[in-house]
Formats: C-alpha cells, sequence, structure tokens
C-alpha cells in the first residue's frame, strides 16, 4: 500500500490574463463602453462587476484544475453542478497490475499524522481493505472488488469551473464549515487564484486558522 498527500495540479495557461481580458470585453457589451479597453484588463472595473453581483458575465471563462484527493473530497467536489468532470475509474482501473504497483494508493488524513493510535488503525483498514481486494480480483473484477475499496482510496479528477462556480466552490469549500481535507486542498488553490486573478478573486475569505503545513502542494504544471 502506497501513502501520499494530497496535491493540485494547474497548468499555468489556465489562469493568464487574456481571461480577464476577455470577460471584460465581454462585460462591456452591457454598458457599450468597448472604446474604454486598455492594453491591460482593468482590476477596478472588474471588481465593480464583482460588487454589483454582475457574476453572470464571468461565466464567459473557465478553468481546468486537476485534483490529486481521496474519494472522500472528491465526493464533495462533484457536488457542484455546473461543471465537467472526468474522474479515474475504480471499475476500469485494476490496482493488482503491474500499471499500479500491485497495490492501492491512500491519501493520508492529515490530522491523523501526529497522532500514533489513530494513524496505526486508519492504516490497518487501509490494508485489511487492500488485501480484500486483492483477493476479490483474483476471483472476479475490478469493478466489484471495489465494492471494498476505503474513502482513503487515491483518485484523480479533471475539474472544469466556469469563474462564477469557481467563486461559489471557494465560498463553500475554504469555510471552517467545510470538512477539513477538502479545505486541505482549496485553500492553497484560492490563494493561487487570488495571487493570479485578484480582480476575481480577491473578496473571498477562507479558514485562515487552517494550519499551513498540511495545505496540498500546487503543482503549476500538467499532470502528465
Amino acid at each position: 500500500m502506497r501513502v501520499i498527500k494530497p496535491c493540485v495540479y494547474l497548468n499555468p495557461a489556465e489562469i493568464s490574463k487574456e481571461k480577464l481580458t476577455n470577460i471584460e470585453r465581454a462585460a462591456r457589451v452591457c454598458y457599450k463602453s468597448e472604446e474604454k479597453m486598455g492594453v491591460k484588463p482593468s482590476s477596478d472595473f472588474l471588481k465593480g462587476i464583482i460588487s454589483r453581483g454582475h457574476e453572470s458575465v464571468i461565466e464567459h471563462e473557465k478553468i481546468t484544475v486537476y485534483f490529486v484527493v481521496d474519494r472522500g473530497v472528491s465526493h464533495e467536489i462533484v457536488r457542484h453542478r455546473i461543471a465537467s468532470y472526468s474522474q479515474e475509474s475504480t471499475r476500469y482501473c485494476n490496482y493488482t497490475s503491474e500499471k499500479f504497483g500491485n497495490e492501492i494508493t491512500v491519501v493520508e488524513p492529515y490530522f491523523y499524522s501526529d497522532d500514533e493510535k489513530k494513524y496505526k488503525i486508519w492504516e490497518k483498514a487501509c490494508l485489511t481493505a487492500e488485501n480484500s481486494y486483492i483477493e476479490l480480483v483474483k476471483t472476479g473484477s475490478p469493478q466489484e472488488a471495489r465494492a471494498v475499496l476505503p474513502n482513503s482510496l487515491k483518485t484523480e479528477i479533471a475539474v472544469t469551473f466556469n469563474f462564477r462556480e469557481w467563486r461559489h466552490f471557494f465560498k463553500l469549500r475554504c469555510s471552517k464549515e467545510a470538512h477539513p481535507q477538502i479545505q486541505q486542498a482549496a485553500i492553497p488553490l484560492l490563494l493561487r487564484f487570488k495571487e493570479k486573478l485578484p480582480p476575481i478573486f480577491d473578496g473571498i475569505g477562507y479558514n485562515e486558522n487552517f494550519p499551513v503545513q498540511h495545505y496540498a502542494e500546487i503543482k503549476m504544471s500538467d499532470p502528465f
């Protein structure tokens, strides 16, 4: 059994300033103020759009992100309806094959990392699930054997939201009321969005008390 930490892949091209320009151009159609377009996108104009709640115009652009998280976290991500998803399939992926190292991969729950007793209980449960899965695959198929796989199983999911849905996602998933492991991935991603696309995402709050040392790594690259 392989144990990993969660991470998020974000291609730099997905958060380019050009997307802000496209949003501004579309928004200015509403006011017929296209002549005010500058060489660079206007932060003041875009912030004004957001402050007035005119968020329909930010639906003209989208961003795709690749999450590497556990199955439980992915279940929260796919609750967002205005989206496109492509997820690693436990029906078709056979974790007993060489391609997967003849083992399952699980995501470590960070909140057990400093509690040896709880960590051992979690680790034992995952190992038991792995052994059961391997035995079931021998006499059946991966799509049947997946019934015993744990919530901690690693999954990769490509997520595409338009800008408006990303704002909705961050407002829900970066809150202190959200599950700790979705906060773990969502908060550092929001901070990267704030850095690269401030007019759209600056005003979104997040749980500033979440332990920074447990933030998921944001990898600025294509996952392949």
